[in-house]
């Protein structure tokens, strides 16, 4: 279900598949190639949030801020992620059931692990493999992490494209933006 809210409404590239099991409220931008998978919220009510490209926010996500949001290209939110980041900078993955808290910074190429919570304010830097409760920088990622990010965000933005081929997912016109 994709929503208006105190006058801001999504806007959702042509090329991204919306699951119509989703819920997107208020100033959310999608970009292409993008995917939002079924049982996700993506809540833009008081701020905004932007997705970039080729972004897969996976089944059961929560994705909310304190701040306007902003989510890099090549994006990876594993399933049943709660993520109220600032930033969430390109090429990186947000294992399953990882918890990202308020006005929190992720930096480019980063992983965090299944399961890790990241505390408030807290700034990850770029290349950074993260874990634990709260987390902490374990490592700086290789060429086979990047690798495997790239992969996962390309792989759920072709099945995304499936799931629009099949008609599932349309997004009503009003919420479309101009290539």
């Amino acid at each position: 279900m994709i929503r208006s809210f105190n006058g801001k409404s999504p806007r959702i590239h042509p090329t991204a598949f919306v699951s119509e099991a989703a819920y997107v409220v208020g100033d959310v931008e999608i970009g292409p190639y993008s995917s939002v998978w079924p049982g996700t919220i993506i809540r833009g009510d008081h701020h905004k949030i932007t997705i970039g490209s080729y972004v897969d926010i996976q089944d059961n996500c929560v994705v909310h801020t304190d701040s306007d949001a902003v989510y890099g290209d090549y994006v990876t939110l594993g399933h049943h992620v709660i993520c109220h980041a600032k930033t969430v900078s390109t090429h990186c993955l947000i294992g399953n059931g990882a918890v990202v808290n308020g006005d929190a910074e992720i930096g480019e190429y980063s992983v965090i692990a299944s399961g890790s919570m990241i505390l408030e304010r807290v700034q990850i830097p770029p290349h950074s493999f993260v874990t634990g409760a709260p987390a902490k920088v374990l490592r700086e990622t290789s060429e086979r992490h990047h690798e495997m990010i790239r992969g996962i965000a390309e792989g759920y933005a072709r099945n995304g494209q499936e799931f629009k081929a099949a008609g599932l997912g349309d997004v009503p016109a009003e919420f479309l933006t101009s290539e």
